[in-house]
Parts: C-alpha cells; structure tokens; sequence
C-alpha cells in the first residue's frame, strides 16, 4: 500500500487525546511523520505529564493506523513540559517552568488538602512538582506532607526546599512552632511570601502549586499581582455561601490577567461507610453551575470522604497512600486536565528575545 501524509493525518484525527478529547493531529507537525519504503513513523509529544497513559494512546495510534492499512507503523509517544506566559511585567522564578495557584474564595473548602493531592498526581505522572504554602496564618502543607524539618542554607541567604513525598516544599511552617501563630500585618505577610517564594532553590519544576490564603483580600490580591502564575483553580463547594466567595475569586484573578485554568468542586458528594447511602451534605453541582456561567472549565467533583481526611491529618494524602481508591483517580483525572489546559496557553518566549530597551538619543 502507497502510504501519504494525508492518510497518516486523516488517522491522527480520529484518534483522540484521552485528557483533552481532542485529536492527536494537533499535537504532531508533518516533521514529526516520516513515511518511506510503507513504513510509517510518527512522533508524539504531549505538553503535560502523562506517564500512565502513555502506552494505552500509542496502542490505540497503532491500532488505528493498522486499520487503515499502513501494516508497517512505528509510534514513539513523550512528552515534554515547557514554559508558559505570565503577567507582563512580573519577573519570573529560577528554577521553575510554571506556577498554578490553587485559590478559594474561603477557608474550610479543602484547598489545601486538594492542592497537595494534585501536586502528588502531577509527580505520579511523571512532572518535577513542588509546592509553596502561601497561607501565613494558618500554614497546613507541613502536616499534609508529613514533614517538620526546617529548609537548610547553605549560603544564608537562599534556601533548600524541604521535600516531601518526593514533593519540593515551602511554608512558614517549617520555620515556626505549631502553636505559635504568626502576628504579622498584610504588608509582612506579603513580604514574607515574596521570599518564600524568591529565595527557594526550586530545582528544576514543572509546576510550582501555590495554595493561595483563602479569601480575596489585599495578601491574596498582591499575591496574584507579583507572583508570574500561568493560570489559576479555583475550589468551592456546592454550598452557596462557599460560592459567593468563590465567585470572587474568580473574579479577581480575572481581574489582574491571570487565566482561570477552572473550577473543582470538593466535598461534592459524601457515601455512608456503613450504609452505601450517597448524600450531597452542601448541595449539588453548584461549581459546575459557576463555571458554566462564568465561561470557565469544569474540571471536576471530588467526594466529601473520611478517608481524605484520615490521610491529610496524617501526612499521608490519598493519591499516596490508597492510589487505587476513586479518590486518588478524580484527583489524577483532574490533576491531569488542568496540566493539560496550561499546555494550550501560550509559550514563554522571554528567553527567545531577551530584555528589550529603548533610549532616548
């Protein structure tokens, strides 16, 4: 059989990209298909961690293309994660690719307990990940990563991060006791996570998750200005009150050119241990509804779940310590989709044209 490209593409359309459900064909150049002798070879690259699915899409490509009668195929599928644009004007971090923040419009939403488990299903799928607490007052990623020790310096000014699961980890934790609270003004508290931020030698991330303070007062607010962040989540419950907020933030991202990557609506659903009976303790799909209204993704519901809680309280989150329960794959499903929806914003290209100045002559 005389094998074309226009075969090869026409294959590559009907063949869909499990995350994103769109066509492989977006995701391969005519560069990355070489035909010669009826052979065909065609390279794929994703643009977010994929690790687990890897061998489940190159098997459907081969199958697809062996139906088209192109006997002869070799398939290579990677990926490869790369810098995405931030706010203009915000200078960039050493030593990391791309920052997310996770936000919520109030506390007791979960937030931090979802950011720690996306940052885990991220890394289990093959990205660098770390992670900066940015919750000054009520700092929750050392006891979520298990971990107390604090960051080491070498030169007294930078700092290591402290890892956790495999994790890179920074949070005003680390360096005070559990029950000494943090007494600080906005100003401090902005101050602070700047150098957090700033002087950590992150090595070498993908995805730098900042579980956000909660509420859109003025340290979230300057936050979201002086941090270069591709994009932002959003987690709410179905409740209303918790959507009111919710709405809020969302607005405020919106509000400083920071993409709102879409919405996760946890404890969305609570099952009975005992009696299997399901009940949806604070309403049903309010944050599906919010993302429908405010033209943002719908990235998925997470259950309201002792499980969760037992393993947040005891540095053990659930994609680490129970990866086959249902839990632990919303949490890669979802994990997933937002990695995705970084992968179609557009490029950093500061490296390409570096610092451009213009003087008066």
């Amino acid at each position: 059989m005389s094998v074309a490209l226009v075969d090869v593409r026409t294959v590559l359309e009907q063949v869909l990209d499990p995350v994103t459900g769109v066509s492989l064909s977006r995701a391969v150049k005519d560069s990355q298909i070489q035909i010669a002798d009826g052979r065909v070879s065609i390279q794929v690259i994703l643009g977010y961690p994929a690790a687990s699915r890897l061998e489940s899409l190159r098997g459907s490509l081969i199958r697809a293309l062996n139906a088209a009668g192109m006997a002869q195929v070799e398939v290579a599928i990677s990926t490869k994660v790369v810098a995405h644009a931030v706010q203009p004007g915000v200078a960039l971090v050493p030593g990391v690719r791309n920052i997310i923040a996770v936000a919520s419009g109030k506390g007791g939403v979960g937030k931090s307990t979802t950011a720690v488990n996306l940052a885990l299903a991220l890394q289990a799928e093959g990205a660098r990940v770390g992670l900066l607490d940015a919750d000054i007052y009520g700092p929750s990623v050392p006891t979520l990563l298990g971990v107390s020790q604090r960051p080491d310096s070498t030169d007294g000014k930078t700092m290591s991060p402290v890892v956790g699961h495999g994790i890179q980890a920074n949070s005003i934790g680390f360096m005070i006791s559990e029950d000494n609270p943090a007494i600080w003004r906005g100003p401090m508290v902005t101050q602070a996570l700047e150098q957090l931020l700033r002087s950590t030698n992150w090595d070498n991330l993908d995805y730098l998750i900042i579980d956000m303070p909660p509420g859109t007062g003025d340290i979230a607010l300057t936050l979201s200005q002086k941090v270069p962040v591709v994009g932002a989540v959003i987690v709410t419950t179905p409740q209303d009150l918790a959507l009111l907020d919710a709405r809020k933030g969302l607005r405020m991202f919106e509000k400083v050119n920071v993409p709102v990557l879409g919405v996760i609506e946890n404890m969305a659903i609570h099952i009975c241990s005992q009696c299997g009976h399901a009940e949806h303790i604070f309403g049903e799909g309010g944050g599906q509804r919010m993302a429908a209204q405010y033209n943002v993704s719908w990235l998925g519901a997470l259950p309201l779940s002792m499980a969760i809680r037992v393993g947040a309280d005891a540095g053990q989150p659930t994609v680490l310590s129970a990866p086959e329960s249902e839990a632990a794959k919303l949490y890669s499903e979802i994990a997933s989709r937002i990695a995705a929806k970084v992968a179609e914003l557009p490029k950093d290209l500061s490296d390409k044209f570096g610092v451009i100045s213009v003087k008066r002559t």
